[in-house]
């Protein structure tokens, strides 16, 4: 995050001699120099942490430079953008700052990791009405650990302060990510055929995605966040950071190939999958394949929301499909495991009838 150095802005009644002239600063209408400054200084070291060879310059300066290695034959750059959502008004209400970095961190680098993208680098923008110095911190440290977890460098980004924009206290996130990838192993899915095998990766909870929904459920049931929910807190559950699959899936991707990959975000299961399907077939889930989280089988419960729209809303324990060939299943399973990922067989890839959707749960 980088806050642009601004000259104090000095306004003088317009009448010259004026002894009751008015003067104004900037800080007076609500923009704080000294505290961006502040916030800058205590973010360098996060940032220092997540540096990568490449980074010709970083926190500081009006850009950031980012050299190619010279190890890329044909390299591809590809890029994404979002933001964390409403799951920052539960982060206002708990006063949890720590990991929505995370979840702003992992929406982008997982979707640009589909194309077979390694992460590079990351920008972060930081909005508010007022800048407390405290608060941002907390949230840049945590989108320090999220770039650390996906091997990327936090090399800039911006502070916005704007008075009248926010309500007290709250702000807003957004971040891009850029990673590259050689162009022959750009993940299409184009090669999709029937029989090919469909391999869920365990979610860490709604990561950011459905939470308007959990708001309403959470409001309508009048629900206590700080109540014991499987051993904590139920507020911490709902607010459990957003996965990171980056590491394991590149190393994955280095020992066998991969057909597609999908980053069940909003839209869910069902719509997240046809994204990297090719026109003339269909995956067909199983859905007793995976366990679906507690917290999953709460808000079905809680919100008498139906399985059809569980599955379009929520990832409900899948946070990363991949399409493999049959015969390497088993071993790209073993693979992820060994990563430290917890994985399932979820489904077959299968012809695709006229007029039925992509993704079919069973």
């Amino acid at each position: 995050m980088l806050s642009a150095t601004v000259r104090e802005l000095n306004l003088t009644s317009s009448k010259p001699g004026n002894p009751d002239a008015i003067r104004l600063s900037y800080r007076e209408a609500g923009v704080d120099i000294d505290a961006g400054d502040r916030l800058v200084e205590n973010i360098k070291p996060y940032a220092k942490c997540t540096m990568r060879p490449e980074v010709l310059a970083g926190i500081g300066g009006f850009g950031a430079l980012f050299e190619i290695s010279g190890n890329y034959r044909n390299p591809v750059l590809v890029s994404g953008t979002d933001g964390v959502g409403t799951k920052l008004k539960l982060a206002f209400r708990l006063d949890k700052h720590d990991s929505v970095g995370i979840d702003l961190v992992a929406m982008s680098v997982n979707d640009i990791l589909v194309q077979g993208a390694e992460p590079l680098f990351f920008l972060d923008y930081f909005a508010c009405g007022r800048l407390d110095v405290d608060t941002a911190t907390r949230v840049v440290k945590g989108i320090a650990t999220g770039c650390e977890q996906a091997g990327c460098a936090l090399i800039g980004g911006e502070t916005a302060e704007m008075p009248g924009m926010y309500p007290e206290g709250e702000y807003d996130l957004a971040g891009f990510a850029v990673g590259v990838v050689e162009k022959e192993q750009l993940i299409t899915g184009l090669t999709i055929r029937e029989g090919d095998a469909v391999i869920g990766l365990a979610s860490s909870g709604a990561h950011s995605n459905g939470y308007s929904l959990i708001r309403r459920i959470v409001e309508k049931n009048n629900v206590d966040l700080s109540a014991n929910f499987h051993g904590k807190a139920l507020g911490e559950v709902i607010m459990e950071p957003t996965r990171i699959y980056v590491k394991p899936m590149l190393e994955l991707m280095k020992r066998l190939p991969v057909k597609g990959l999908a980053h069940i975000t909003g839209g869910g299961l069902v719509e997240n999958i046809p994204r990297v399907l090719p026109e003339g077939v269909a995956a067909v889930l199983q859905k007793e394949a995976w366990d679906m989280p507690p917290l999953f089988r709460w808000l079905q419960r809680q919100g008498n929301v139906s399985d059809s729209e569980m599955h379009r809303v929520f990832n409900c324990g899948i946070g990363m499909a991949l399409i493999v060939a049959p015969e390497l299943a088993e071993r790209a399973m073993k693979i992820l495991k060994s990563a430290g990922e917890t994985v399932w067989r979820i489904g077959i890839i299968r012809p695709r009838h006229t007029n039925e959707a992509q993704t079919i749960i069973e």
